[in-house]
């Protein structure tokens, strides 16, 4: 009973207390088909701690790691090389155990980390204001949104075709209870500037990702100004955010919201999260006023002391209840403070030089892929990921490279589904991909595909 010491007469008394019959009434608005019937296979029933512990080891060790094998996957999280020094600073006690700002007279370490944070973020985008984060760079996109339909009194939004479906998931799940419409444009290679053609007097916003979910950078300019032209907002989406040390940024292009994935800075892969979400928006007090999350801000003290707080707390759930701008109470703390290690250790100098690195190994490994015959490299331009089409199946050409310890990036049809994109595989590459590594992947495609 130590992982489930409820027993059949507590349930029935909580579910009496919440005014349901059964459990199932708690999961009715899960769609059907995204229930599990049964266990999981492969997983141990009722057995002791130990054998659980043996088990599940056991069943870990059938995984292909991502530092055992030549790695070329992306599609919005990437590998990256962390310094020793990010992961030995945030495990000191004062951090690794901190549990709220919001006492800031014993949490002013914490406060000015997220203060910290919070001015790399607005530099990095091209912002005037960032908040102290939220939980990842999907829900950063529906919160953007959100806040886009609260800014401009209208209730639709209207995503490009290069958002990563799983953000594009995201949003429609975020906003479809209050009301929201979500216009998506069917996924297609070079087609972001037809978001523009859907604009309408209820249009809110556009969602527009660069690079784009197939590695395409996008030029947002004249995509900002048509919005600005209808009385929409620009939110500019980054799931690479090392893309940020050699692109133009968003704010420069234009955007009035930018929603970003901050992993590849100071977090590794950690099997899918945690992660930490990044929103920016312009310096308006309209736009200050409905951001979600937390904001540190500097003070001083009675004494004239620099200090640091939370601001804007009004707008919270525990204060507005049901009139807070979003239920986001907390945030990636953690995550938070091992991207501002890391961006604190790189420095301007150092994040263009990553930027660099990532795309010359990018371009390193197109140019050999793009020698095979049958491969063609879709992209005209790229940053550190791309789209290749192949002479047969995607998902089918990944399995052969697997067997041979190659992770040789995601089939599209895997974020898509089964379609027009059975023949394309995404790959990246970053600055952890080594000579071998890109020599291997060629050579072990050139094998597959035969």
């Amino acid at each position: 009973m130590r992982y489930l010491p409820l027993n059949d007469d507590d349930r029935a008394a909580m579910l009496a207390r919440i005014g349901v019959s059964s459990i199932d009434d708690l999961f009715v608005d899960i769609p059907p088909d995204a229930r599990l019937e049964k266990a999981i296979e492969g997983l141990p029933g009722h057995a002791t701690e130990m054998q659980v512990e043996r088990d599940l080891t056991a069943l870990a060790a059938r995984s292909l790691n991502a530092g055992d094998a030549p790695f070329f996957c992306g599609g919005g999280a990437y590998r990256h090389h962390v310094p020793a020094s990010v992961d030995h600073l945030i495990q000191r006690s004062e951090f690794l155990t901190a549990y709220t700002p919001y006492q800031p007279e014993i949490a002013q370490g914490t406060l000015q980390t997220l203060f910290e944070f919070q001015s790399q973020v607005a530099a990095l985008t091209g912002m005037d204001i960032a908040n102290a984060s939220l939980y990842d760079g999907s829900t950063a996109t529906a919160e953007a949104v959100r806040m886009a339909m609260r800014i401009t009194r209208r209730n639709g939004c209207v995503l490009a075709p290069g958002l990563h479906p799983h953000y594009s998931d995201t949003v429609r799940t975020a906003v479809h209870a209050g009301g929201g419409i979500v216009e998506a444009l069917t996924p297609a290679m070079g087609a972001d500037t037809k978001v523009v053609e859907v604009l309408d007097e209820n249009t809110a916003c556009i969602v527009v990702q660069n690079p784009n979910v197939f590695g395409e950078l996008v030029d947002l300019d004249p995509l900002a100004e048509a919005a600005h032209a209808a009385g929409a907002l620009l939110v500019a989406v980054t799931t690479e955010v090392v893309s940020l040390g050699l692109i133009k940024s968003p704010g420069q292009m234009g955007a009035d919201i930018v929603a970003a994935e901050g992993q590849s800075i100071g977090n590794g892969l950690n099997f899918g999260g945690p992660f930490v979400g990044l929103l920016a928006c312009r310096n308006d007090r309209k736009f200050i006023r409905q951001a979600p999350g937390r904001f540190a801000g500097e003070t001083v003290d009675a004494d004239g002391k620099r200090g640091f707080v939370l601001t804007l707390s009004t707008r919270e759930q525990h204060i507005r209840r049901e009139k807070a701008t979003s239920n986001i109470c907390t945030n990636s703390g953690l995550c938070t403070l091992a991207f501002t290690i890391h961006m604190a250790l790189l420095g301007e100098t150092g994040l263009r030089q990553l930027a660099k690195a990532n795309h010359a190994r990018a371009c390193q490994l197109a140019d050999q892929l793009a020698a095979i015959r049958g491969v063609e490299v879709v992209n005209d331009s790229f940053f550190n990921e791309f789209a290749v089409r192949l002479p047969m199946n995607a998902t089918k050409v990944v399995e052969k490279l697997s067997k041979k310890k190659i992770l040789g990036g995601i089939p599209a049809a895997r974020l898509f589904g089964p379609g027009g994109f059975d023949d394309v595989l995404i790959v990246a590459a970053t600055e952890t991909n080594t000579d071998e590594d890109i020599d291997a992947f060629a050579k072990t495609l050139r094998e597959a595909l035969q």
